[in-house]
């Protein structure tokens, strides 16, 4: 393929992308986003491949990038899981320390 063909694909999985993450509700969001970190794993992965077998600069530079930005948005999106599911935790009790200090008020 040559690289105008590349780059309309990219171009128009953009559009649709945005598209189809715009329309989601507020409450779907964070559950997708969830189950959405397998694939960030599995573009991670490729990532890495790509860096190693790269035989030129450019390229192993721009799969750098891209292993960089792939890190981010998986590490991301366990903090956000990790945040959701503290929401439904309950409530902590608080530290004895906190405790005594009220009593002697």
């Amino acid at each position: 393929m040559d690289a105008i063909t590349l780059l309309t694909f990219f171009v128009l999985s953009v559009f649709v992308g945005f598209e189809v993450v715009s329309k989601v509700s507020s409450t779907l969001h964070t559950p997708l986003m969830s189950g959405a970190n397998a694939i960030h794993g599995i573009i991670l992965v490729g990532a890495v491949i790509v860096a190693g077998q790269a035989e030129s600069i450019p390229v192993l530079v721009v799969a750098l990038i891209a292993v960089l930005l792939a890190t981010v948005n998986l590490v991301g999106g366990f903090v956000v899981t990790d945040r959701m599911l503290e929401m439904f935790g309950g409530r902590k009790p608080a530290p004895a320390s906190s405790a005594k200090k009220e009593e002697s008020k």
